[in-house]
């Protein structure tokens, strides 16, 4: 069995999805049903002993500062690349944090601490187990290990969730491609593109099966007002 040590959350976009809520703030620190989503990751972290935490930041990177005064251990990263590529840039600049380590995105509210025990058996993604068609990324499970990811969806698989583990040897490997792709210039991908397309061979990823409910990740401002229909009585007041 691997432990998480520490975790890196990804907190620099814009998050232009979610306008007009986050033309003022960034999207980790917009409150849902009256509790900022980034908590509820951090204390989900904590709750675990995971107290040595990575923020990166980069949209209105001034309104995280107080961060690390409310959770000691916790310290801000700067992705001075946020707006001119794509989230590869974040963990890019995180990338001296990659061993024995749980990403996250930030953009997310936490609904079973559990979902982040750090212990955990093989690299990998949170997944649920879906039979219908789905237009998320969507894993191949063959033996334990990820054998295919597509990124148009599809049915009968297990649906990628913004929640992964690595373990130090794969987070070393992680590491080294991230820079090979970056300093190439390959800037416009997702940063979990480079283990599941990038260099699929190199890895032997697997799944942390977790239930519908688990999390909640919100992508948009509908999506925002119907977790929180508060936000709609604000848009239309």
């Amino acid at each position: 069995m691997y432990q998480a040590k520490r975790a890196i959350i990804m907190a620099a976009g814009k998050g232009e999805r979610m306008h007009p809520v986050t033309e003022h703030t960034p999207k980790p620190l917009v409150p849902v049903r009256g509790r900022r989503m980034i908590d509820t990751i951090i204390t989900a972290l904590r709750q675990h002993g995971i107290t040595e935490i990575y923020v990166v930041v980069g949209y209105l990177k001034e309104q995280f500062q107080k961060l690390p005064e409310e959770y000691p251990g916790l310290t801000l990263i700067e992705n001075p690349d946020y707006d001119r590529a794509n989230n590869i840039s974040s963990l890019y600049y995180a990338r001296a944090h990659l061993e024995d380590t749980v990403i996250l995105d930030g953009d997310q509210i936490i609904l079973d601490p559990e979902i982040l025990a750090p212990a955990f058996n093989r690299s990998g993604y949170c997944c649920r187990w879906t039979e219908e068609p789905t237009a998320e990324w969507l894993l191949t499970v063959e033996d334990g290990v990820v054998t295919r990811c597509s990124r148009t969806g599809g049915e009968k698989g297990w649906e990628l969730h913004s929640v992964s583990f690595w373990s130090a040897e794969d987070g070393k490997k992680l590491r080294k491609h991230l820079e090979r792709e970056y300093e190439a210039g390959n800037r416009q991908i997702y940063w979990d593109d480079v283990a599941l397309f990038c260099y699929p061979a190199e890895y032997r990823l697997g799944v942390r099966s977790i239930e519908t409910g688990s999390l909640v990740e919100i992508d948009s401002f509908e999506e925002l007002c119907a977790i929180d229909p508060e936000y709609r009585t604000k848009k239309t007041s």
